[in-house]
Formats: C-alpha cells, structure tokens, sequence
C-alpha cells in the first residue's frame, strides 16, 4: 500500500495520516522530516542537502528524490508507506516514478479556502513545547495559555492570512498540475475535506480498501 496524501495546508493530512499509520500500521513519510534526519546523521546525501539549506535555497529534486528513496528502503516500508509534503510538483512526481516507486494511489483532500483561512488563521502554537489549539475548533482551558506546560500560545508567521492566502496561492499553482498528473494515471481519488475528522478518515479508508 503505497500512497500520497494530497491537499493545501489546513486541511487535515497530518491528522488523517496519523489515523492512517495506525490501522494499516505503515509510516508516515515526510520529507521535512527526512531531510532534517539526513541533515542530523551526516549522511552524504544530507551533507550535499545542508549545503543548499544554509545558503537558502530549495534542495533540487533529484537529491530530495535520492533521499526518500533511500528512505523508503529501510525495513518499515516494507508494507507500505504514506507520502506526505512530496511529491510536490509534476518533476518531483516524474523523477520517484522513474526512480522505480510506483505509488498505488494519490488521494486529494479538498477543502475550499475561506475553510482553509478559517482553520489556519484560528490555530495558535505553545512556544514551549509546540502543541497545537485552535481558538474556535480546539481551545486551551486558559486563553492564551498552553494546557500541557502553561507556557505563551502565539500564532505562526505561516499561519497569518496574508501568509495562508500566499500558501495557497502556491499550492494551487504547485499541485493543480500534480492532481491532473495523477489522474491521467487513473491514480487519484478525491476526499470532501469538510465534516468530522471520522467522517474523513472513513472515506479515506473506503478508497484505500478499493484498491
């Protein structure tokens, strides 16, 4: 079971993908996250990764694809795995197909982008330990107040609405290209992104046992 979760920021693939990795009991592969472990451990493709890091720049595609393939060898991908944040373009897409990982589906969460902005613009973060609240959706006990340390809840430069409304704006670009891609694979399935996060997570399932 190889798949993508698609989607633009706010709607929910890193809480769907977690519910995901414990029933079907596969990764969650993302590359943020790969990148920064190859970085840490000093692996040679991580040297070659830091270098354009530090001085600002994307790592190019073929070195990101390099590093999750290589991360998509160990032994915990050996039932599959569950691509989050990569493929990002169409090149990206291109370069791991000819890589030799053949995913089995791409799976869009779509949510419109007044429910984007309303979700992004709404959540706060605790400077100490980085947990999650939402005013409206998931508030702390105490405004303002961090319920796991107590420390300063504060809201992300990233999740600011002229930021979201730029995020978005890249993504459409981005990935608009990337869903036809997959669908002229006969590879994408869409999910409506909107409702309970059960209800989501169901349909999810409901594709991922089609396959």
């Amino acid at each position: 079971m190889k798949i993508i979760l698609l989607g633009p920021p706010g709607c929910g693939k890193g809480t769907q993908a977690k519910s995901l990795m414990e029933k079907y009991r596969i990764p969650q592969i993302s590359t943020g996250d790969i990148l920064r472990s190859a970085v840490s451990d000093q692996t040679p493709l991580g040297i070659k990764a830091k270098g354009f890091m530090d001085n600002g720049e994307l790592v190019p595609d073929d070195l990101v694809v390099q590093i999750v393939e290589k991360r998509l060898k160990e032994p915990d991908c050996s039932r599959g795995f569950i691509l989050d944040g990569f493929p990002r373009t169409v090149g990206q897409a291109e370069s791991l197909e000819k890589s030799g990982v053949l995913l089995d589906a791409a799976i869009s969460i779509e949510v419109p982008d007044d429910e984007i902005m309303k979700r992004l613009a709404g959540r706060r973060t605790c400077r100490k330990c980085s947990a999650m609240y939402h005013i409206m959706f998931d508030p702390p006990e105490k405004e303002g107040i961090c319920d796991k340390c107590q420390s300063e809840l504060y809201q992300r430069v990233d999740d600011k609405e002229e930021t979201v409304k730029n995020r978005l704006i890249v993504y459409r670009n981005q990935t608009e290209p990337l869903i036809e891609w997959y669908s002229s694979k006969n590879k994408l399935h869409t999910i409506k992104g909107t409702g309970s996060i059960k209800e989501i997570f169901n349909n999810i399932t409901e594709v991922i046992d089609s396959i």
